[in-house]
């Protein structure tokens, strides 16, 4: 299973769904960074200390991210989805697909519609 940090916007019934489904998850919260006003930069260097891939919402700025500095751990960007479920089911197919997430941007899209 992944070992994951997920940004302060991540939501948290997934990141529990995640944990249900075996994966190891930290939140921004939990490692004393919520409100601090973080930068995403910030972010993907406690992930990259930590061994941990990042879980994101906000796509742009981790997309550039792993263009600009692809020495990371994996990183999973996903779409708004209000079916927290669904959408950690897909995250845990997407990463076990993936294999070794190190260097890898993975992207979970919500179904249409």
């Amino acid at each position: 299973m992944a070992r994951f940090y997920s940004n302060e916007n991540f939501p948290l019934p997934v990141v529990e769904e995640l944990r249900r489904l075996g994966h190891e998850v930290l939140t921004i919260q939990e490692s004393g960074e919520a409100g601090r006003a973080v930068t995403d930069e910030v972010v993907l260097e406690h992930a990259i200390s930590g061994g941990r891939a990042i879980l994101a919402i906000n796509r742009k700025h981790f997309i550039r991210l792993h263009r600009e500095k692809p020495e990371h751990h994996g990183i999973v960007v996903c779409t708004v989805d209000a079916d927290f479920a669904g959408q950690a089911a897909r995250i845990h197919a997407a990463v076990g697909a993936a294999g070794d997430l190190r260097g890898k941007l993975i992207r979970v899209n919500r179904p249409a519609s």
